[in-house]
């Protein structure tokens, strides 16, 4: 994983362990990571998609 994509991985972590998904409900990271619901922020949803998107170009790198 590139080191941009740790960035997005650890500000992702920050975000969601100040949720309610985490904080209220007590649910893992993993589940809270795959949530739609409205515990998760926008700022999460939005983080999620950019890491994940991050995540898929960096694998689509490693294939070329």
């Amino acid at each position: 994983m590139s080191k941009s994509c740790k960035g997005l991985a650890a500000e992702l972590v920050k975000c969601l362990s100040e949720s309610d998904c985490i904080k209220v409900e007590k649910r893992s990271f993993r589940e809270c990571v795959g949530e739609k619901s409205p515990c998760i922020p926008s700022e999460c949803v939005g983080l999620r998609e950019t890491y994940f998107n991050c995540k898929r170009g960096q694998a689509m790198l490693d294939l070329s």
